[in-house]
C-alpha cells in the first residue's frame, strides 16, 4: 500500500517572507522546534511547504502539529507579527479569516469603504474590537484576519460582519460591550 506524506504548502506575500524567517531564522526556527516541523521556504515565489521533521515524526509526534504550524504561517502571511502568530500555540486560540470580496465583490472602491468602517477614525474600531474581544485583529489588502480563543473570535468575526452590512458603530459597539459582560460572568464562574 502506497505510504502519503502529510504535508501542506502554503502562499504568503513576497514581502512577509523575511518576517517569516525572523532575523538570524529565529522565527522560522521556532516554528521548526516547537512544532517538530520542516519549513522549506521559496523566498522568490512566497511558497512554504511545511512537513514533519524526519527527526521529531516518531511515534510521539502529534499530527496536529502540522496544522497548527500551517496556522502560523498563514497568520505571519496575513500581517500578523510573530509573537502575535504564536498565539496560535495555544490548544484554545484559532485564526479566522473574512474574505472582504465575498461581501463587497471585486470592486476596490467597496472593499476601501468596508476596510475604512472596521478600522474606524485613527484606528479606532480596530482596537476596541480587539480590546473587548480579547483578540488580534489585522486588516489586510482584501480580507480581515483575527486569532483569539475560539469564542473571542466568534464574537469578533460577527461584529466584522455587521459592519461589513452595514450596522451603524453604536450598534456594533453596544454588541460588544454586551459580549463583554457576558465573558466576564462567564470567567467569573470558573
Amino acid at each position: 500500500m502506497p505510504q502519503f506524506e502529510q504535508r501542506f504548502i502554503v502562499r504568503i506575500p513576497v514581502e512577509r517572507v523575511a518576517v517569516l524567517i525572523g532575523r538570524g531564522g529565529e522565527t522560522r526556527s521556532v516554528i521548526e522546534e516547537k512544532l517538530g516541523v520542516d519549513l522549506k521556504i521559496n523566498s522568490e515565489e512566497g511558497l512554504v511547504e511545511i512537513r514533519p521533521s524526519p527527526q521529531r515524526a516518531g511515534s510521539d509526534w502529534d499530527p496536529s502539529n502540522l496544522l497548527k504550524a500551517r496556522d502560523i504561517v498563514e497568520a505571519i502571511g496575513l500581517g500578523f507579527s510573530p509573537q502575535r502568530a504564536f498565539e496560535l500555540l495555544s490548544e484554545n486560540n484559532v485564526l479566522s479569516v473574512i474574505n472582504l470580496t465575498d461581501y463587497t465583490g471585486r470592486n476596490p472602491n467597496n472593499v476601501s469603504r468596508i476596510k475604512a468602517r472596521i478600522i474606524g477614525s485613527e484606528g479606532k474600531t480596530r482596537r476596541i474590537i480587539e480590546e473587548t474581544a480579547h483578540v488580534f485583529v489585522t486588516v489586510g489588502k482584501d480580507c480581515v484576519s483575527m486569532i483569539g480563543h475560539v469564542e473571542d473570535v466568534r464574537a469578533a468575526q460577527e461584529a466584522i460582519e455587521m459592519l461589513i452590512n452595514g450596522a451603524p458603530h453604536s450598534a456594533v459597539y453596544r454588541f460588544l460591550d454586551a459580549y463583554a459582560q457576558r465573558r466576564k460572568l462567564r470567567r467569573l464562574h470558573y
